[in-house]
């Protein structure tokens, strides 16, 4: 499936082009010249340990799902999984495969997509 599908098929605006509206915004507020595809040198780069903290859920928490994706492209084809775990047990896990042209990026979004509608399922069915 293609990531313009997903885009449909959730009503969401494709992420590039989130991304360009919201630098060429920033730009224009701030006077600077385009900042998509504009050189960077490295050590100017934020390492993602730097900007990203994983927290733990809240100890009281009722939702005790946890859920796993996984995506893999390489010379043998391109495939996703999920794993969905309630109260530390497998409910759920299933692996798709992609026709060979996919990206990594469309397995992820795949397995996003199945995730969320067994979420749904597991949560119904409790």
């Amino acid at each position: 499936m293609s990531n313009e599908a997903l885009c449909v098929i959730t009503g969401l605006t494709p992420i590039n082009i989130k991304i360009e509206e919201t630098a060429h915004y920033y730009a224009s507020i701030k006077g600077y010249e385009n900042l998509i595809d504009r050189k960077m040198e490295a050590k100017n780069w934020t390492h993602p340990v730097n900007s990203v903290k994983i927290t733990e859920g809240q100890e009281d928490s009722k939702h005790t799902i946890h859920v796993y994706t996984d995506e893999s492209k390489c010379d043998h084809g391109v495939g996703s999984g999920v794993a969905i775990f309630t109260d530390s047990n497998l409910t759920y896990t299933k692996k798709y495969k992609l026709n060979g042209r996919c990206s990594n990026h469309q397995a992820e979004q795949l397995a996003l997509l199945k995730a969320l509608k067994n979420i749904h399922y597991v949560e119904t069915n409790e």
